[in-house]
C-alpha cells in the first residue's frame, strides 16, 4: 500500500483548497481510496500490513480488468443526480468515456466518519477527494504503462480509457490495472486538471440512470428478489405515536396466504405470502388503541402554543425608531417522497441484512441493532444502501428498517415491509409549524437600524446527528440542544439591517419532526424575505433596490442582477398580474429568483419562474437545473395549497387526494436557470432552490393583490 498527499493551493479560484489523503489498496487491480483531511500531516508510506478497514474513508475507486472504473461512495442516491455528477468528476480526471463508470453507494462502514446524505453536502464534500483519487489513479496507470514499455511517463498522455504514447502504442487502462496497483510512487504529477481544462465537466448532461429509471431496470428496496421473502405490513394507530391496547387476529390468521401476526411497538404487523395478502388480513385485525400523547392537540391548539412562546417585543435600538411589525405562521408538512419507506430485512443468529435507501445508513445500523436489545452489535447489522425514490430529510430515520428486522426475527425469514402512502402520510414525521415576528426598526431619515426575528418552532429532531456518532449522542439525549445550535449555524441574514438578530423559542410539542429541505430557513429565510418586501412599501422603495442596496454578499447582487435582467423586472404588467423577488445564501452557494403571477382567475397562477444561482463550478448544469425546477414546485406547492392538518392527535390528509400538490398542469411551462459563476468552488444545490422560491412567489401575490399573505399555504380550506 502506499500513500499520496494532494492539495490545491489556497489560490483565489481554484476548485477546493482543501487537503486529501489518497492511498492505493494492494489488489489484484488498482483500487484509490481517499478521504477529507483538514488537518492531515504530512505523507508518509502506510505500511503494507494496513488495511482499508484501518484508515478512514471518503470513498474509493476501482479500475476493473475490463477497463471500467467504479466509484463508491459514503452517499446515497435519492434522486439529486449524484451518481451522474460523481461519474462525471471521474471521467473528466481520467479521460474515460462517462458509460465507463458505474457509481454505488457504500454499505454502513465503520471506516467513513460520516455517510450523512443531506445538508446539500455530498458534492461539496465529495468532489475534492474524488478529484485527488482519480487523478493519482491516472498517474499510476501512466507510470505502469512507461514501467511496461520502458520509456519516460511524461510524454504519455491519456484518452478514451487508454494511456497512449507518442509512437503509436497504447494500452487500456484494464490491462494496466494490476501492474498500476504495485506502483509505489507516481511518475508524473498526481495533481487532479485545472477546471480550465475541463472538457466534460461543465456540460450539459443527460443522467447516467435515466434509462433505467424510465424502463424500471432502477432496484429499488421493494424491487429485491430475495428467496424466501415474506410480505409485511402495518396496522398503526388513528393518533400519532398511539398504543396498543388490545389486538383480536383470529380472522386475519384465518384468511388465505397469511403467515404470522406480529405485534410491535408502533403496531400490528401482518406477514403474507404477497402484499394483497397482507394488505387485506391486516384490515380484518380487530384492535383497540389508546391515544397517543399528541391528541389533545389540533391546528388551533398548536397555533397558541407557538403565538404563545413568541414573548414580549424587545426594544428598539433608538427610542425614536419606529417599528414595523410582521406575524407569519407555516403549517406542518409532510415530506412525501414518491416511493414510500420500505426494507427488506433478514435476520438470523448473530447476524441481520438490511436492504434500504436510508440518508445515514451508520445511524440505520445503530437503530436496528438497539432495536433487536442489542442482542447484536452495530457491526453485526449490515445495512445495503441502495437507492431511494427521494428523501428530503425523511429518510434520516428508520422506522421500516427497524419494524423489518424484527418482523423477520419473529417469522425467522427475510421480510419485505412496505409502508403505504397513508402510512407515509399520517405517521411519518413532518416539517414542524412554526410562528414568527419579525421587528424592523426604521430611523428618523428612513434608515434601518435593526432587525430582530423570533420564531417559535416545535423542537426539530437530530437523533442521527451530524453523520456521527459524537453528535448523534448529542441529538438523542439532548434534541432541544441539537435544534438550537442548528438553528445558530445555519441562519443569517445577508443584509447590513443595524442591529440583526435572530431568535429560536423551541416549543415541545408531541408530533414527531425530522429536517425537511432547507430546515429552518424554509420558514425563517421564507419570513425573512417576504417582509423584506413589506419594509420596502413602507419606506416606498423598489424592493429590489432596497436588496441591491443593503446585500452584504457581491454573489447576491449578480444573481439578484441576472433574475432582474432575465425577468424584466419593472415592466408594464396587466391588471392582476404581478412579480417578486427574494434572495438566498446557504450551503456555499447564492440563488436569486423572480415569479411572476396571476390572480385574475379563481385561484392564483403562477406564469413564469426565473432563477439564477452561482453554486461555483457547475460539475452538471443540467442536473443543478433540474434540482432547482424541482425545488421551486416544492415551494409553489407547498406556500399555496400543501400543508399538514392536525385533529386531536390524528393528521388529517392520508394521500395526494387531500394533501395538494401542484399537479403538472398548475406548473408554469418557462421554469429559467442561469448559472451565474464566480469562482471554482463547488456549493451546495440540494436544499438552496426552495426557500427563495417561496418567498418569491408571496411577494409577487402580495404586489397582485396589495395584502402581504402571512399564513400558508395560502389557499389552504381547512380550520
Amino acid at each position: 500500500m502506499s500513500e499520496t498527499l494532494e492539495q490545491d493551493t489556497a489560490v483565489p479560484g481554484k476548485l477546493d483548497r482543501r487537503r486529501f489523503l489518497t492511498w492505493v489498496i494492494a489488489s489484484p487491480t488498482l483500487m484509490v481510496a481517499a478521504r477529507l483531511g483538514l488537518d492531515i500531516p504530512s505523507a508518509e508510506a502506510a505500511p503494507e500490513s494496513q488495511t482499508p478497514s484501518e484508515t478512514a474513508l471518503s470513498l474509493s475507486i476501482a479500475i476493473q480488468d475490463d477497463g471500467r472504473v467504479v466509484a463508491t461512495l459514503p452517499r446515497t442516491e435519492v434522486g439529486q443526480g449524484i451518481t451522474t455528477a460523481v461519474a462525471m468528476l471521474v471521467a473528466e480526471e481520467l479521460d474515460l468515456p462517462l458509460e465507463r463508470v458505474e457509481v454505488r453507494s457504500a454499505d454502513a462502514d465503520p471506516r467513513y466518519l460520516i455517510q450523512l446524505t443531506g445538508l446539500s453536502s455530498s458534492m461539496r464534500y465529495l468532489a475534492g477527494p474524488l478529484r485527488a483519487a482519480a487523478a493519482d489513479a491516472r498517474a499510476r496507470l501512466v507510470t505502469a504503462a512507461a514501467l511496461r514499455w520502458k520509456v519516460l511517463a511524461f510524454p504519455l498522455t491519456t484518452a478514451g480509457g487508454e494511456v497512449l504514447a507518442p509512437d503509436g502504442r497504447k494500452l487500456g487502462y484494464g490491462e494496466l490495472a494490476a501492474e498500476a496497483a504495485r506502483v509505489l510512487l507516481p511518475l508524473v504529477s498526481t495533481q487532479p486538471k485545472d477546471p480550465s481544462e475541463y472538457t466534460l465537466v461543465g456540460q450539459p448532461t443527460g443522467r447516467i440512470d435515466a434509462r433505467a429509471i424510465v424502463t424500471g431496470a432502477a432496484r429499488y428496496a421493494l424491487d429485491l428478489d430475495v428467496p424466501d421473502a415474506l410480505s409485511a405490513v402495518v396496522a398503526r394507530p388513528p393518533t400519532l405515536r398511539g398504543t396498543i391496547q388490545s389486538v383480536d387476529d383470529t380472522a386475519a390468521r384465518a384468511m388465505p396466504g397469511v403467515v404470522d401476526v406480529v405485534r410491535l411497538e408502533s403496531g400490528v404487523a401482518v406477514v403474507a405470502r404477497n402484499f394483497a395478502q397482507a394488505f387485506a388480513a391486516r384490515d380484518a385485525l380487530n384492535i383497540t388503541w389508546r391515544p397517543g400523547p399528541a391528541s389533545t392537540l389540533s391546528d388551533a391548539d398548536i397555533r397558541t402554543k407557538l403565538r404563545d412562546a413568541i414573548g414580549p417585543k424587545p426594544l428598539p435600538p433608538l427610542f425614536t425608531a419606529r417599528t414595523l411589525e410582521g406575524r407569519f405562521d407555516f403549517p406542518y408538512l409532510a415530506h412525501a417522497p414518491m416511493e414510500t419507506q420500505s426494507c427488506v430485512a433478514h435476520v438470523r443468529g448473530n447476524q441481520a441484512d438490511i436492504w434500504t435507501g436510508a440518508q445515514d445508513p451508520k445511524f440505520a445500523q445503530r437503530e436496528v441493532a438497539k432495536a433487536l436489545g442489542w442482542l447484536l452489535a452495530p457491526h453485526q447489522v449490515s445495512v445495503h444502501v441502495l437507492r431511494a425514490g427521494g428523501g428530503f430529510g425523511r429518510r434520516f430515520f428508520n422506522e421500516a428498517a427497524v419494524e423489518a428486522a424484527l418482523v423477520s426475527r419473529a417469522v425467522g425469514k427475510p421480510v419485505k415491509l412496505m409502508w403505504s402512502r397513508n402510512d407515509d402520510m399520517r405517521h411519518g414525521r413532518f416539517r414542524p409549524a412554526s410562528h414568527h415576528r419579525i421587528l424592523a426598526h426604521v430611523g428618523p431619515g428612513g434608515g434601518l437600524l435593526g432587525w430582530n426575528h423570533r420564531a417559535a418552532i416545535p423542537t426539530v429532531e437530530f437523533p442521527h446527528g451530524f453523520g456521527d456518532a459524537v453528535t448523534a449522542l448529542v441529538g438523542e439525549l439532548l434534541p432541544d440542544v441539537t435544534s438550537a445550535v442548528f438553528f445558530t449555524l445555519t441562519q443569517h441574514l445577508p443584509y447590513r439591517f443595524g442591529l440583526v438578530t435572530q431568535e429560536l423559542r423551541e416549543v415541545p410539542l408531541p408530533v414527531p419532526t425530522a429536517s425537511f429541505r432547507s430546515v429552518f430557513t424554509s420558514q425563517v429565510g421564507v419570513a425573512n424575505e417576504v417582509f423584506i418586501d413589506q419594509v420596502a412599501r413602507e419606506l416606498q422603495v423598489d424592493p429590489v433596490e432596497l436588496r441591491r442596496s443593503r446585500l452584504s454578499s457581491t454573489r447576491l447582487r449578480a444573481v439578484l442582477d441576472k433574475v432582474v435582467s432575465e425577468g424584466q423586472w419593472g415592466r408594464a404588467l396587466p391588471p392582476g398580474v404581478a412579480q417578486g423577488v427574494a434572495v438566498l445564501e446557504e450551503w456555499n452557494s447564492s440563488i436569486a429568483h423572480l415569479v411572476e403571477v396571476d390572480v385574475t382567475g379563481a385561484e392564483p397562477k403562477v406564469l413564469r419562474v426565473v432563477i439564477a444561482a452561482d453554486v461555483g463550478l457547475p460539475i452538471n448544469p443540467k442536473g443543478i437545473e433540474a434540482q432547482l425546477q424541482g425545488a421551486a414546485v416544492d415551494a409553489m406547492s407547498t406556500t399555496l395549497s400543501a400543508g399538514i392538518h392536525i385533529d386531536s392527535g390524528a393528521v388529517r390528509e392520508g394521500s395526494f387526494a387531500d394533501y395538494h400538490w401542484l399537479r403538472m398542469k398548475h406548473v408554469p411551462a418557462d421554469i429559467q436557470v442561469h448559472l451565474v459563476r464566480s469562482d471554482d468552488r463547488v456549493g451546495g444545490v440540494g436544499e438552496l432552490g426552495y426557500p427563495s422560491a417561496a418567498a418569491a412567489l408571496t411577494n409577487a401575490l402580495a404586489r397582485a393583490t396589495g395584502t402581504m399573505p402571512t399564513r400558508f399555504p395560502i389557499l389552504d380550506k381547512g380550520v
